[in-house]
């Protein structure tokens, strides 16, 4: 493991691993299947792109979105890894060159949709290169327990039979029932996998559930309390014609946002997501067809204005704040039409519709999921109980332990600014000038440096390169990229300029 720390640290700019990657990682490496369940933020991509640059030949990486291949491959190429996907996003010239690089060996990481597996070119390529490993993203999807099934995930167990040798097969999930593991085992027939669970608990998440009498005004406030015109967050809808009132409201009050959802055309989606991944807006107003493995990093707060349809939803949604370990807040606003209209939508579901079995799941995780919007225990505890967990019976740090949510005293929240022991006005400057040559560069802020790397440069206040270079999530790429930038930067401040 000694290469693969250095590689971690090289390319990635990490000084250790986050817990359950080291496992994932030697497991791989030892040529073992790997099952990861794993919480959003927890870095499980690390856990397949880590050992794509320590074996020989191109990992396969199975993603869902084409959003979330774009941005994992923008942030592997600035890390200086040769990476590419192949998706409807592309050309056919820009394809048939992906996929020539691909066939000559000149990408460590493939990222690929898998309705794309079993084509004609795939095959090609399959059969061109050594494959020592598939990566199986967002997993759940396999499952038709799961909220998110994909009938495309069932076309991966094929391709794999389909290829010369057997590669390596690794599944990471966030959100993963009993049922849902069962199916991932059995659908992509994992061999003697070696089972990594980290556990549910986002220790820098802060739950809150709040019943206001008037949504619109206590969102209003809300906004005000998260300081939303300086940090960028999520709100959720459950329907349309939410999700353009409530993009409208926050438009109407100075805030930068903008709606998204499957009424929209693919060009108006695609343009929201890359407004709010690139930081021209600050709030997008989304039904859950927005978001599934959204690799933005830098998610201050999620707010849902209505209640989800269940648990999984719930935490998968929220997950999307705090990805890089920073402070963030994640609040429900519930009251009781919300119930009624997830009961609504759970029926207009064709597949509920077709079979009883289905409809009785799905209204069993509605019940649940009003348990906890209606629960006065502690809110971590009911999340880490619905996915099987033990948990204190008070986390101490959630909105229902800290009591009263919405009646404590109104107060700007850490979620996403520098907490104690960094300094905040030099973490503001530092978010500026990363927004700016981001900008620059026409890529998403987090690809220059997530917060959590802002906020320990802000701590540390490295001088020389050498100094940059012990900051979290600075590898060597990016110290020749941006180092001399934000040194100059911190020497200005420091000098008080």
């Amino acid at each position: 493991m000694a290469s693969a720390r250095r590689t971690l640290k090289a390319v990635f700019g990490y000084d250790d691993f986050r817990a359950g990657q080291e496992q994932a990682v030697r497991s791989i490496l030892q040529g073992r299947d790997v099952l990861a369940v794993m919480p959003t933020g927890a870095g499980k991509s690390i856990c397949y792109q880590l050992p794509a640059l320590l074996l020989p030949g191109v990992t396969l990486v199975v993603s869902p979105l084409i959003s979330l291949m774009q941005d994992q491959v923008t942030a592997l190429v600035h890390s200086g890894v040769r990476a590419a996907y192949l998706n409807t996003s592309l050309t056919p010239g820009q394809m048939r060159r992906a996929l020539q690089n691909a066939c000559a060996g000149l990408y460590r990481i493939v990222y690929v949709a898998p309705e794309r597996l079993l084509t004609p070119s795939m095959e090609r390529l399959l059969h061109s290169v050594p494959v020592p490993l598939v990566a199986v993203d967002e997993a759940h999807c396999v499952s038709q327990w799961g909220q998110d099934f994909r009938p495309g995930y069932l076309d991966i167990a094929r391709c794999i039979q389909n290829m010369p040798r057997r590669p390596v097969v690794a599944a990471f999930t966030a959100t993963a029932t009993r049922e849902v593991s069962q199916d991932i085992l059995q659908l992509l027939q994992l061999r003697d996998p070696v089972r990594v669970q980290t556990g549910y608990d986002r220790p820098n998440l802060y739950f809150e559930v709040r019943r206001p009498d008037d949504k619109e005004e206590e969102l209003l406030a809300l906004m005000e309390e998260l300081d939303a015109r300086n940090v960028c967050g999520i709100v959720y809808c459950s329907t349309r014609r939410n999700v353009e009132g409530v993009a409208a409201l926050l438009r109407a009050h100075g805030y930068r946002a903008q709606g998204y959802h499957a009424g929209m055309d693919d060009v108006q989606r695609m343009r929201a997501q890359e407004a709010f991944v690139r930081g021209e807006i600050d709030v997008i107003v989304a039904t859950n067809a927005f978001g599934m493995g959204i690799d933005k990093s830098d998610v201050s707060f999620v707010v849902h204005y209505n209640m989800p349809k269940d648990m999984e939803s719930y935490y998968q949604e929220a997950g999307r704040a705090g990805r890089d370990g920073a402070p963030a807040r994640c609040v429900l606003l519930y009251e009781r039409q919300d119930v009624a209209t997830a009961h609504f939508l759970i029926e207009q579901a064709e597949h509920n519709r077709e079979s009883g079995d289905a409809y009785a799941r799905a209204m069993e995780r509605l019940r649940r999921m009003t348990l906890y919007a209606t629960t006065s225990g502690c809110l971590r505890a009911a999340i880490l109980s619905y996915f099987g967990e033990s948990a204190p019976k008070r986390c101490g740090h959630c909105g229902n332990c800290l009591a009263g949510g919405r009646r404590r005293e109104r107060r700007r929240p850490e979620g996403g600014r520098a907490p104690a022991g960094s300094d905040e006005a030099l973490f503001e400057r530092l978010a500026r000038l990363r927004k700016r040559e981001a900008q620059r560069l026409g890529v998403p802020p987090f690809v220059v440096f997530s917060n959590a790397t802002l906020l320990d440069m802000s701590r540390r206040r490295p001088q020389t390169m050498d100094a940059l270079l012990q900051v979290s999530g600075v590898g060597r790429q990016k110290m020749a990229q941006y180092g001399a930038l934000f040194i100059r930067e911190i020497d200005d401040f420091l000098a008080g300029r």
